[in-house]
């Protein structure tokens, strides 16, 4: 198999300086075939050069390429009433390989799991991470993959993690605070110590990719991960936004206010991880909810999940502004982020935003749960490998 058929696109560059050539115009038409059989099943070689408006030559002759390489299969003939001869089907072997996800992004555990083409799990593992930093949380992440692989039960396409903090096309894990991981060669250094191929990204991007693919994410959105950090994915016109220095979307450590607020992981003040970060926002409910007395308890919680909405709309206000965004997803804990705090962030951008263009932007939980980055991961690694999502 291609070790690249389509590769992993932020986004279409809008003034190319080099020609298109032959070979990446076949890789295009490649990934093309690829998506079309991935997203719509049981198609016949005619099926796909209408659908795809490519010539029939051309897709037989991909298609009899793809075959040889094991990751298309005829499956019979169509049930046809039509005279003639019936047109075979092709669909992806989905069985034909396997993804393994990794998401660092808790701060408990590091998670990851097995899963097959369609993004479906197939077994979970999950490793402490307790206070480890630096190489000892490099060492547990070594250490998952590693166990996952011995779990596949057909050859591994690729190896997804979904990382915080900022981090480079090539894998490299720029700055992750709470990690303690600055330049770190993740992609490099798991690769070889798993001899597979490794896709790294930051893990609101892969999250904003599971969205999109798995979720039913509009092409215009900003996913908002809260977990041991805060970050974002920035989905415009269906391509993830990068930025110039990989941190689009790194809102985690903007400041909001003028009040100051805790010191973050940063080395700032009132950054927006110090109001939303998981472990921060426990412990300020379990406060409230220590010092309340029985018949305030069900609702001690509320003002201090307000409170955080509140800052978070603060925050986005000025990017749904800018960008015009339709939809704005949360992805954490539902027992923090549903409710009060959700409330509190859509009254707040709207009252921050103009009506006329942002009455009708819509903020919701994913649909895709606790496995959201996991499965983002899968997305990198069928998107780098396969070109399809």
């Amino acid at each position: 198999m291609n070790a690249q058929a389509g590769g992993f696109r932020y986004g279409r560059i809008l003034r190319p300086s080099t020609k298109v050539l032959p070979e990446d115009v076949r890789g295009h038409n490649r990934s093309l075939v690829l998506q079309t059989l991935y997203r719509d099943r049981r198609l016949s070689r005619a099926d796909i050069a209408r659908r795809t408006r490519l010539t029939r030559v051309t897709v037989s002759d991909l298609v009899a390429e793809l075959i040889t390489e094991g990751l298309v299969i005829e499956i019979g003939p169509r049930a046809d009433a039509r005279p003639g001869k019936p047109a075979t089907l092709l669909d992806i072997d989905r069985h034909a390989f396997q993804i393994i996800g990794l998401d660092l992004s808790e701060f408990r555990v590091f998670r990851g799991a097995v899963l097959d083409l369609d993004g479906h799990i197939l077994e979970r593992a999950e490793v402490a991470v307790g206070h480890s930093t630096g190489a000892a949380a490099k060492a547990k992440v070594f250490a998952l993959a590693q166990a996952l692989v011995a779990r596949t039960t057909a050859p591994v396409l690729g190896v997804g993690v979904g990382s915080p903090g900022v981090v480079d096309p090539s894998g490299v894990v720029r700055s992750a605070p709470n990690l303690g991981w600055h330049d770190l060669h993740l992609q490099e250094e798991l690769s070889a110590h798993l001899d597979l191929p490794v896709t790294v990204g930051n893990d609101a991007r892969a999250a904003a990719l599971a969205e999109h693919s798995f979720g039913g994410a509009d092409a215009d959105m900003m996913l908002i991960k809260i977990g041991h950090g805060v970050g974002s994915g920035l989905l415009l016109n269906g391509s993830l936004f990068l930025g110039s220095r990989y941190a689009a979307g790194e809102i985690g450590h903007v400041m909001v206010g003028t009040n100051g607020g805790d010191e973050c992981a940063c080395g700032k003040f009132g950054c927006l991880e110090t109001w939303l970060a998981v472990p921060r926002l426990d412990a300020r409910v379990a406060a409230a909810e220590a010092a309340a007395d029985a018949d305030a308890l069900p609702t001690a919680a509320e003002p201090i999940l307000r409170d955080a909405g509140r800052h978070l709309g603060i925050a986005l206000a000025p990017v749904v502004g800018a960008l015009n965004l339709a939809e704005i997803v949360l992805s954490g804990p539902t027992h923090l982020l549903e409710g009060p705090l959700a409330e509190e962030t859509l009254r707040t951008l709207r009252e921050r935003t103009m009506t006329e263009f942002h009455g009708d932007l819509t903020l919701r939980m994913t649909t895709l749960g606790a496995d959201i980055v996991i499965r983002g991961a899968a997305v990198m690694v069928l998107s780098e490998r396969l070109g399809v999502s």
